[in-house]
This record gives structure tokens, sequence and C-alpha cells, in this order.
């Protein structure tokens, strides 16, 4: 009856050794992404800092054409 406790030890073990490590390799590369969101907001930063007067008239354009009419 041990030796059966022993083998089931074992096995339950190396099971969970096993999904553990699994688990960990699905995680993904996070600087990985940590850089790309942090190039992204650069990109971002850089364009509107470029186009802000631009960007700035086509969004009150948008919303002028959404108002009431009349105005």
């Amino acid at each position: 009856m041990s030796q059966q406790l022993i083998k089931a030890h074992v096995l339950l073990s190396d099971t969970i050794r096993r999904a553990l490590r699994d688990r960990d390799g699905e995680r993904g590369d996070v600087p990985g992404w940590v850089l790309i969101t942090l190039m992204t907001a650069g990109l971002v930063a850089v364009i509107w800092g470029a186009a802000q007067g631009r960007l700035q008239e086509i969004f009150d354009d948008a919303l002028r054409d959404v108002g009431p009419s009349g105005n």
C-alpha cells in the first residue's frame, strides 16, 4: 500500500510541476509588450505634437457638424 502512495505522490508531483512549467511558458514576453506599449505612446506623442493644430481643427469641425442645426 505504501508503494502505491509513493508512486501516486511522485506522479502527482510531476503533473503539478509540468502544469506550472507549461503555464509559465504561456505568459508571453512581458518586456516585449512593455517596449511595444512605450514605443506606441512615444509615436502618439510625436504625432500629436506635430499635428496638434490640425487635429484640433478636425475635432472641432466634427463637433460642429454634429451640433444642433442653425449654429
